[in-house]
């Protein structure tokens, strides 16, 4: 039994994403797309903030120019973690305008890989891409019903990237310069297991994988043999990262949204898997 804990605050998140541990000043950030609101856990004191946001935020990432980089449905923004200023920097997708910002991590290198979808859940529009110290985003892969999830091997050998909409997390081989081999599905969703959303690549180069409409969060080999199962109070288990001093707690975000209703529906939890992860890198622009 994997023990967890649920993290005491007011209220839930309606769509809770993207959790993010910064070193710098030991705490973890995360957002709630569709409130819309970017979120701040501050371990040292258990201090839980909220701030709003003016429209749907579907990550942060840490910059190394200091303060954050924040993908939001009109596009990518730097985002001052201290004035909540918002300096907007370009929009990926002028030609799809119902799609937004869903999930995005920046490789060892220092480049941003993100994802995007319909809005409106009908349309296959979704893309994956990446973007540099340039600023200038380029596409990838398309056709995503929800593109979800980015992680990289230890290595920095293979990106994992899912299509929740289809059950499938894909594997793509990465060369030195970010150029991507042809996707081969790495791990597919039995129907029971409800739909992989975000994940994470821990210190043994497994991949955690978060469940929606599961309630739960799994753990693969580099095989994509599912090796542990944790089940959590919450039908919409949404992503996950390693955090805390030791970098050996897992932080996981989920949502109350479309819930059934079960009890720790929109919590944020942390949990003791057992094994750690390694510091998040910081986008390189």
């Amino acid at each position: 039994m994997t023990d967890f804990e649920i993290v005491a605050r007011d209220g839930v998140d309606q769509l809770g994403e993207g959790p993010l541990w910064r070193v710098a000043d030991q705490s973890l950030w995360w957002v709630d797309i569709v409130v819309p609101a970017l979120n701040r856990l501050t371990v040292a004191t258990g201090v839980v903030e909220r701030w709003a946001m003016p429209e749907p935020i579907g990550w942060v990432v840490d910059r190394a120019g200091g303060g954050l980089l924040a993908g939001f449905r009109s596009g990518i923004a730097a985002l001052d973690p201290d004035s909540l200023a918002i300096d907007f920097w370009v929009a990926p997708e002028p030609d799809r305008p119902h799609n937004r910002l869903n999930d995005a991590k920046v490789d060892a290198t220092g480049r941003l890989w993100f994802g995007s979808k319909d809005d409106r859940d009908l349309d296959d529009s979704g893309a994956l891409y990446a973007m540099g110290s340039d600023r200038q985003p380029k596409r990838h892969d398309d056709g995503y019903r929800v593109a979800n999830g980015p992680a990289f091997s230890l290595d920095g050998r293979f990106l994992y990237h899912a299509d929740s909409g289809r059950r499938v997390v894909y594997r793509f081989a990465v060369d030195e310069d970010g150029a991507l081999a042809e996707r081969t599905p790495f791990v597919t969703f039995d129907p029971a297991w409800g739909y992989p959303d975000g994940m994470t690549v821990d210190a043994q180069n497994c991949l955690w994988v978060a469940h929606w409409g599961g309630g739960a969060i799994s753990r693969f080999d580099p095989e994509g043999r599912r090796m542990q199962t944790v089940a959590l109070p919450a039908t919409n288990v949404t992503s996950c990262t390693f955090g805390g001093a030791g970098l050996d707690r897992l932080y996981v975000t989920s949502a109350a949204m479309t819930s059934p209703g079960t009890p720790a529906d929109g919590a944020l939890f942390v949990l003791d898997v057992g094994v750690g992860g390694r510091p998040a890198t910081a986008f390189a622009g």
